[in-house]
Formats: structure tokens, C-alpha cells, sequence
């Protein structure tokens, strides 16, 4: 049998390994609702094992090499088996949004099994209206954001009666062996190889053309200058930054893109721009409630950016940078508020501060383990930022599984220690939709921070229509798991198979 290639993981990538804790899960995933009845077990069994071959990583674990020199590689596990990662299960009656919220929640408070595969995929019916639901959950060291819609992408098609797939060779998967603890060795000492030749060919390249390297070396000085400010500026104490336990809440949020545009188009800004101000009004309206004094306080998001390029667009791994954005509370109308945001934004487009995150992701290539574990965990123990908001592009046409299409999809993001609420957005075929993530004790109100979400993006679109002339039909922004009949009923319905309201990408900033 052939010698197995070893794939390192990236500095980024195992950084979310170091990062983990016994609270702390890295792992993200969405929330998926999807029409009719729900395939078989089998059925569905079958459909991901015709398609395993497109996501090797699907049927890889980690393995450390010997005193754990060097980051962790992927190797093919052994002894894979498809029935474990893939779950069954069924709502109680009455099968509404909130059991299936109930339902994500815990699945997410459970840690991955390091020793296999990092990733679940659960197949959940008996929700009503003649519906159910898939759930992913990837490990962050397997996968980011952008990434990850191609890989649920893998197992969707663009139409109800797709093409066969082919195999890549028409064999039967088999795993190679696993790498012995030389190998594993040899494997690291050929990435500190590697390391030393990367430097040897900036410092040619630094003596051969002195002008381009002195220029690269202010740019990126300029850049870790951001960085160093920011760690002199944590963010502030807010009831969101505390001690986190593994347990958690889940609140999926589903509104339409369009009413997003519209509200971009009539003040300006970006769609992103209006994602951060309906989060802005809702973290206010959260902290009102829990007696904290909102006056002159502004929170910090992080804001995860892609910097994956069009070349990178199919492999695994992490390609994000992470930029800190204001939010500021203390901001009661909802209009100054909002251009508050987008000035801020178009000025941390032209600040250094992605290009010095983005330096620092580079030097850890050269880091050894040691020191890339330390350098994760300050990262959120200074608190650079009180939440995590996330806002990822997906597809705006309809998918379709096994013949059964796609209503909803509710991304999952997840926690840092000390942070007990993440954020994070998805669009899709003309919706725009939430899913909020957060502690079981801390933040037991996250139901009406969701709500808080739907009325403030509500405002916006009233005060977009005001100012545009007439009106057009009302706003759709309603939470998922609300207790409301007609938040149910919005909730459910189905987006324009014909594709109204779909747009190109949104969330550029």
C-alpha cells in the first residue's frame, strides 16, 4: 500500500485546537430545515457515502507526532465507520421550531471525540408541518465557515432530480495505514524544513529587492501597531463575559435579505453594515434589561473575514483573519446608530488592523506549539472583544437533498471561554437568517435577545420604506422558536423557489 501523505494542520487551524477547554467547544455547524417527509436512515446513509470521496477530510482524524513536535496532521482513520458520525433522532410532539432549537442546543453542548473524525451529522424528524431537519456540527480545526458551505454543499444539488455522481476511481474507499511514530517525526521534521526554507527565500528576496521588502515590513509594522492598540484597549465588563459552563442555548432567527438591502439602500452602508446594527439595538436593549448603564459603552465583536482565495476555494482548512468591530450600545436611534457602524466599518477597511491579524497568523508558521498554545489562550483571556458575530455568504439558489429542498438554514457558531454569546448569520436563497449561541446559565433571556434582534431590524425596514415613498409588503423577520402562531407560520414558510430577493453576495464590508 502506498505511503500515506500527512497533512499539517494550519497555525490557524490548530490554534482552535489549542483554544478548546471542557466549556469551551470549538466546534460550528447549522441548523437545517428541509421539506417533506424524511429519507430513511439508509437512505440518507447512502447518499453521504456516495459522496465521501469529495471530502477526504470526512474520513481523517488527528494524529500528534512523538512529544507532540509539531502541529497535528490528518490520517486516514482505520477504522471509520459512517453510522458513527451519522445520528438519528426524533422530536416529541409537537414537533415546533423550539424542541428542534432544544435539540441543537444539546448536541452542541456535547464535545467531539478526538480520536475519530472531527465532525456529526444528525438526522432529526418529526418536526411539523410535514418537515424535518439535518444538523452539521465540523470541528473549527476541519473547517471555516466558507469552507463549510461547500462542504454541506457536497451532499445537496441544485435540483430536485440531479445527475449521478461519480466516483473518483469507481473503487471502494480503503485507509491507508496508520503512519508509525518515525514517520509522524520524520513528517514534523520536514515542516521545520520547510520553515527554514520559507525563511531563507524571504531573506533572498529581502537582499535582492530591498525597496518591496522595506515596504512589506512598514505595511505589516503598521499593521501589528493596530494589534498592540487593541490589546491595550480590552473590551469592557458586560454580563456576556463570564465564566461559561458546556451547556447551552439555541435561538435561530429567519428574515429576508431583501428587507436588509432595502434598508442599506435607503441610508446607505453595506447589507453587513445593518446585520451589525440590529445586533447593535439588541445587545442595548439586553443590557437595559440586566440594570447595566449603557451611556458612553461600546461593545466589541469579533468579526471573523475570509481570506481564502478563489484558488483555495475547494481546500480544507481555515482561511479567516479576525477584526474587532464597535458596537456602540450607548447609540439610542436606530438610523445614528447605523451610520455610526458604517463609518466605523469603512475605516477599519482602510486601518491595518486585518493585515497585522493577518501578519500574525503567517508568523505562527515559524512558532513552535509550545508558543502557539500560550499565544491562543491570550487571545481571549485579555478579552479583545465581548462577542463573537459571524455573518456567512451561502448559496441564493434553492438546494435539494435526496429529491427534498431546503426551506432554512440557521448557522451555529460557538463559544470562547469567558464569552457566553456568539452570533452568527448565514443567507440563503433570499433569506437572511440567524442562529444565536450561548450559555445555559448565563444568558437564559436569549430568546428575547432574539426577539429584540426581529424588532430592530423591524425599525429599519419602517424607516427605509418611510424614506423610500410607498410602501411594499411588510418585513419577515420573526424568530424561529417563537411561542407566537404567526411567528411559527413566517418562520415556516418556504422561500420563492423562482429565486426573488436573491442577490449577489452580501456580507463584503
Amino acid at each position: 500500500m502506498p505511503q500515506q501523505h500527512l497533512d499539517r494542520l494550519t497555525p490557524t487551524d490548530a490554534s482552535f485546537l489549542h483554544q478548546e477547554g471542557p466549556a469551551a467547544h470549538m466546534h460550528v455547524g447549522a441548523m437545517l430545515v428541509l421539506e417533506g417527509p424524511p429519507p430513511s436512515l439508509g437512505e440518507l446513509l447512502e447518499q453521504i457515502r456516495g459522496r465521501l470521496h469529495l471530502v477526504p477530510r470526512y474520513r481523517q482524524k488527528l494524529a500528534h507526532g512523538a512529544l507532540d513536535s509539531g502541529r497535528p496532521v490528518w490520517i486516514d482513520d482505520p477504522s471509520f465507520n459512517l453510522d458513527y458520525h451519522v445520528r438519528h433522532a426524533a422530536l416529541p410532539s409537537p414537533g415546533d421550531m423550539a424542541s428542534l432549537q432544544s435539540l441543537t442546543a444539546w448536541i452542541y453542548s456535547q464535545a467531539l471525540d478526538r480520536r475519530k473524525p472531527l465532525w456529526e451529522m444528525w438526522l432529526v424528524e418529526g418536526l411539523q408541518d410535514n418537515r424535518f431537519a439535518l444538523i452539521f456540527k465540523n470541528h473549527h480545526a476541519l473547517i471555516d465557515g466558507i469552507a463549510g458551505i461547500d462542504l454541506a454543499t457536497a451532499l445537496f444539488d441544485l435540483s430536485r432530480e440531479p445527475p449521478p455522481v461519480r466516483h473518483s476511481t469507481g473503487r471502494a474507499w480503503k485507509p491507508h495505514s496508520e503512519p508509525s511514530s518515525a514517520e509522524l517525526l520524520a513528517t514534523s521534521l520536514r515542516g521545520a524544513v520547510r520553515t527554514e526554507a520559507r525563511l531563507a527565500t524571504a531573506l533572498l528576496d529581502a537582499v535582492s529587492n530591498p525597496e518591496r521588502a522595506l515596504a512589506r515590513v512598514r505595511e505589516a509594522a503598521e499593521g501589528l501597531g493596530e494589534i498592540v492598540w487593541a490589546l491595550l484597549n480590552p473590551a469592557p465588563e458586560t454580563p456576556l463575559n463570564v465564566e461559561i459552563g458546556p451547556y447551552r442555548r439555541f435561538v435561530a432567527l429567519t428574515s429576508r435579505l431583501e428587507d436588509f438591502k432595502q434598508v442599506k439602500d435607503a441610508f446607505g452602508g453595506t447589507v453587513n453594515d445593518v446585520v451589525l446594527s440590529v445586533v447593535t439595538g439588541a445587545l442595548r436593549s439586553f443590557l437595559m434589561s440586566r440594570g447595566v448603564r449603557t451611556s458612553g459603552l461600546e461593545l466589541r465583536a469579533l468579526v471573523p473575514v475570509s481570506v481564502r482565495t478563489a484558488g483555495e476555494h475547494r481546500d480544507m482548512g481555515n482561511r479567516i483573519v479576525a477584526i474587532r468591530g464597535a458596537l456602540p450600545v450607548y447609540i439610542a436611534d436606530p438610523l445614528e446608530r447605523l451610520r455610526y457602524i458604517s463609518a466605523e466599518m469603512a475605516d477599519l477597511k482602510e486601518s491595518k488592523q486585518a493585515l497585522g491579524a493577518k501578519v500574525i497568523a503567517g508568523a505562527q508558521h515559524f512558532a513552535p506549539p509550545t508558543v502557539l498554545a500560550q499565544a491562543s489562550r491570550i487571545n481571549f483571556s485579555t478579552r479583545l472583544f465581548n462577542l463573537l458575530v459571524t455573518n456567512v455568504p451561502g448559496p441564493q439558489v434553492p438546494l435539494y437533498v435526496l429529491r427534498r429542498q431546503l426551506l432554512h438554514a440557521y448557522p451555529v457558531a460557538f463559544l470562547p471561554s469567558g464569552h457566553a454569546l456568539a452570533i452568527a448569520i448565514m443567507s440563503y436563497d433570499g433569506e437572511m437568517n440567524f442562529g444565536l449561541l450561548g450559555d445555559f446559565e448565563a444568558v437564559g433571556d436569549i430568546d428575547q435577545i432574539g426577539q429584540d434582534v426581529a424588532a430592530e431590524l423591524a425599525t429599519l425596514v419602517t424607516l427605509a420604506r418611510e424614506a423610500s415613498g410607498p410602501s411594499t409588503p411588510g418585513t419577515r423577520a420573526t424568530e424561529a422558536g417563537g411561542t407566537r402562531a404567526a411567528d411559527e407560520a413566517t418562520a415556516g414558510t418556504a422561500p420563492s423557489a423562482n429565486g426573488a430577493g436573491r442577490a449577489k453576495n452580501p456580507t463584503r464590508t
